[in-house]
This record gives C-alpha cells, sequence and structure tokens, in this order.
C-alpha cells in the first residue's frame, strides 16, 4: 500500500559498508599513474534527482611509496546514454586538464566572453571563431621570435605556450597581413550618412520576478 519507492539502496561514499557489489572492476598499468585500479555501479541517482540515473565510478591508484594525496580515491559520476568502458573514461578524464586550461585561456586571453553581440547568431559564429584562432596560434609557434616581456625570460620554440605565441602574434600580422578593414580616423565622426534609413532594433520586455510573502499577522493572546 502506498506510493512506491523511488530510492533503493543509499551508498555512502566515505563508509565502505554501504557499497554495493560493483558491476565492473579493472587494473590498468599506465605509465605515469602506476598501477591504476576503476570499480563501477550502475543504477544509482542523487537523491534529488530520481529520474536521472548515473554510474558512479572510483578510481584508486595502487602502489607503493605513495602520498597521502596521491592515494586519496577519486570518486566520478557518468551520466548519459552512451555506454563506455572503463578504461575509456579514465583517458576522458584525462583530458580535464586540458580543457579547463583551454576555457580559461580562451576568456581570458582571446576575449571569448567580453564581446556584447546583440543576436544569437553572432555569438555563435564569434564562438566557432575561438578554436580557430588557437589553431592558428598553435601553428604560428615555430615561426614567431618570442617577444618576452622585461620580467619574462626568453623560451625556446619548442616551449612557447598558448599565450607567448599571442604576445608576439602582432609580428607575424604585419608580414602577412590581415583581411581586417583599417581603423578608422581619429576625430569627429562624420555622422549618419544623407537618406540613409534607420532601423531601430528589436525591444524586448523586461522580465522581472516577484517573491511572494506572507502577510504578517498579529496573534494576541485573549
Amino acid at each position: 500500500m502506498g506510493r512506491p519507492k523511488i530510492h533503493g539502496h543509499k551508498m555512502k561514499l566515505s563508509d565502505p559498508t554501504t557499497w554495493s557489489v560493483p558491476i565492473e572492476s579493472i587494473e590498468i598499468d599506465d605509465l605515469t599513474w602506476g598501477k591504476v585500479e576503476i570499480q563501477r555501479w550502475s543504477q544509482f541517482h542523487f537523491s534529488g534527482s530520481a529520474n536521472r540515473p548515473m554510474e558512479i565510478i572510483l578510481i584508486e591508484r595502487k602502489g607503493k611509496g605513495l602520498s597521502k594525496q596521491a592515494a586519496k580515491p577519486m570518486w566520478l559520476a557518468w551520466i548519459g546514454e552512451e555506454k563506455l568502458s572503463l578504461a575509456e573514461l579514465w583517458k576522458l578524464y584525462l583530458r580535464r586538464f586540458a580543457i579547463e586550461h583551454w576555457n580559461r585561456f580562451a576568456k581570458q586571453r582571446l576575449h571569448w566572453t567580453l564581446p556584447k553581440l546583440g543576436t544569437t547568431e553572432k555569438g555563435q559564429r564569434w564562438s566557432d571563431l575561438i578554436p580557430i584562432l588557437t589553431w592558428q596560434l598553435w601553428l604560428a609557434r615555430e615561426i614567431i621570435e618570442d617577444n618576452p616581456l622585461p620580467w619574462q625570460k626568453p623560451q625556446p620554440p619548442e616551449k612557447l605556450t598558448p599565450g607567448r605565441v599571442a604576445q608576439s602574434f602582432s609580428g607575424v600580422l604585419a608580414t602577412i597581413g590581415t583581411p581586417a578593414r583599417s581603423p578608422k580616423p581619429r576625430g569627429k565622426s562624420p555622422g549618419w550618412l544623407k537618406g540613409k534609413k534607420r532601423k531601430k532594433k528589436p525591444r524586448y520586455p523586461i522580465v522581472k520576478k516577484t517573491v511572494t510573502r506572507k502577510k504578517k499577522t498579529n496573534n494576541s493572546a485573549a
């Protein structure tokens, strides 16, 4: 009688006594990380999203002489329709370090999120150009001349970072030219061309969120 259960066995990551038997377990002998044990549990979910099943992945380094930080277990969650092997999941997570650094570089150095574009199409076109800019910096690392700042040490071409290449990329543009228009002259603007029609940008209503508060009542004892 009553509502059917939506939550099953509770698995507390910090309490091994609550762990069930994993559905898959493998050991990988990696050249960089040494012996790594990977285990997988399926058909779990977070307490607030019972309709979104996920898999729990445990990665542990097994070896002698590891520090306390290196031997600390790492827990991952996989949510997706595609079924991946544990070896593939391990390789995908190793790419996370490079992806996060690229996101930071694209936002800070390439100004990915700086332009305030008016339409979604313009924003998507600008986002499509960011990977192309990254590849240009990668291909130009062997032909540029390092131009370090006064507090920077000179670096050989094979060790130049994308930021150092972007710092000296102006020399490449001065040699090959650029399809961009020449900068406009400084001074007073010539103004709007006579006879050119003006078109107003579309305006959208402002969405205001209201907060409903309970009315205060004065309850006094009789």
